[in-house]
């Protein structure tokens, strides 16, 4: 779903919100930026409109950017990396707008995996559980949900049945915010966030996608409004956050959480207002960070209660699978690396 988003920052260590602070980084690019996967505190990959895609090495002091022949007009929402030289880009928009493509040696060389050749279809984001098992998700088309999924690597994309899938209410889909309205947990589970319709709701499989549920929840929903973003922290407890992307300081029914794998979700408040993203941050405390254009907020209590960062709020962010840093990507080429003090 096409949206007129800005992107990103993140994250790092736990502790006080205020003892976290920026590090604007130079990327060398002027394009927005929406899409960003950090692999540890040296290599991560961002992506967004105009083909870009750029990869760090050295812990973002330097950015290379990578080409795609032939890719310039396309918008790169989302960006996966499961090694240090292995990552899957989308990029969104209808029909074969909409493509995956993959790298094994660092981005030297890309392969298209997927194009899309559903005029009706338009996806948004995609995960993978490991380097060979993904998911990409697309808006609804004709009543039903439509989701790929791959087993070898993304040589091969297959559509779950329609009969796997609950049914889609009129006009549901994702919103191609930060390429997080889709989350996966090893071995099997997997969680996707809806909105753009008369209730936002969380689709979910505990078997890689072969039969789903879907839920309620009590996120604001309209043609602008649902979930932007969902995460887990394991396969119980989860946060979505999302709200109104035509009223960005508006916090209204923006937040909830789920511990029961997302079967039940409770309204939370305390976000500053329309958030885009939110991740689950590592250490012994269960705590989260969500940001949006108007600032990012941290919990420490699991979702329950939020504070605000100082700072600059951001639309997509990563947070390094190892190690106390994350990247994020934003307007015109920027990206930020968040830190504790």
């Amino acid at each position: 779903m096409r949206l007129p988003l800005i992107a990103c920052v993140l994250l790092t260590t736990i502790g006080q919100a205020s003892s976290f602070h920026w590090t604007s980084q130079t990327s060398g690019v002027t394009a927005r930026l929406r899409g960003v996967s950090a692999v540890n505190e040296r290599v991560a990959w961002a992506s967004g409109a105009d083909g870009t895609i750029l990869r760090t090495a050295d812990g973002g002091r330097t950015w290379q950017r990578q080409t795609i022949p032939n890719t310039e007009k396309l918008d790169f929402r989302d960006i996966d990396a499961v090694s240090e030289t292995v990552a899957y880009v989308l990029s969104i928009g209808p029909a074969d707008a909409s493509r995956i493509y993959k790298t094994i040696d660092a981005g030297a060389n890309w392969t298209l995996q997927f194009s899309n050749d559903d005029a009706k279809a338009f996806y948004d984001a995609m995960a993978f559980w490991d380097a060979d098992r993904g998911i990409a998700v697309s808006d609804s088309v004709d009543g039903h949900f439509v989701v790929l999924t791959t087993r070898d690597g993304g040589r091969r994309w297959t559509r779950v049945p329609d009969a796997s899938l609950p049914s889609a209410l009129p006009d549901e889909g994702a919103f191609a915010a930060s390429g997080t309205n889709v989350a996966v947990l090893p071995p099997h589970h997997v969680w996707i966030g809806t909105g753009a319709a008369a209730k936002s709701r969380v689709l979910r499989s505990s078997d890689a996608g072969a039969t789903w549920a879907v839920a309620d929840t009590p996120i604001a929903a309209s043609a602008s409004a649902g979930i932007f973003s969902i995460a887990f922290r394991d396969a119980m407890h989860g946060v979505v956050v999302g709200g109104d992307f035509k009223q960005e300081g508006e916090a209204v029914k923006n937040a909830a959480v789920t511990s029961d794998g997302g079967a039940t979700w409770t309204l939370v408040t305390g976000l500053g207002g329309y958030r885009s993203v939110v991740a689950s941050l590592p250490g012994a405390n269960p705590s989260w960070i969500a940001s949006g254009p108007t600032g990012s907020d941290l919990s420490m209590d699991d979702g329950r209660t939020w504070k605000a960062i100082e700072g600059l709020g951001y639309h997509a962010f990563a947070i390094a699978r190892r190690g106390a840093v994350g990247w994020g990507v934003g307007e015109d080429g920027r990206i930020a690396k968040l830190s504790g003090r």
